[in-house]
């Protein structure tokens, strides 16, 4: 990873189960992760592969996701179903926090 960042913050994760993570850099400054998204971070494992973690945004905190231990080179297509699962889970709870407020103020009114 370059000097000066955190990690890689997720933008788009394809639905192909070969498909590409599209990711931006994240900088070591970023104070946190926005709601729902998911950040990965990393590194060469000591014999062979990548040691690599996922954080995921909540409300007030990060949260540690999961992590693959000494990943092999491929390891985006080993990561990628969780992080396919996880941000459709996060999507979904958006739209139902977004329509439960929606049916609130309807009932206020």
């Amino acid at each position: 990873m370059p000097d000066g960042v955190r990690g890689a913050l997720v933008q788009r994760v394809t639905t192909r189960h070969d498909g590409p993570l599209d990711v931006t850099w994240l900088a070591a400054e970023t104070p946190k992760l926005p709601l729902g998204r998911i950040r990965l971070h990393w590194e060469p494992a000591s014999r062979s592969g990548w040691n690599v973690t996922a954080h995921l945004g909540l409300a007030s905190t990060e949260v540690h996701l999961a992590s693959w231990l000494a990943a092999p080179d491929d390891w985006p297509r080993l990561v990628r179903p969780t992080l396919h699962e996880v941000t459709g889970l996060c999507a979904a709870l958006a739209f139902a926090t977004d329509a439960l407020d929606l049916s609130n103020r309807l009932v206020e009114a």
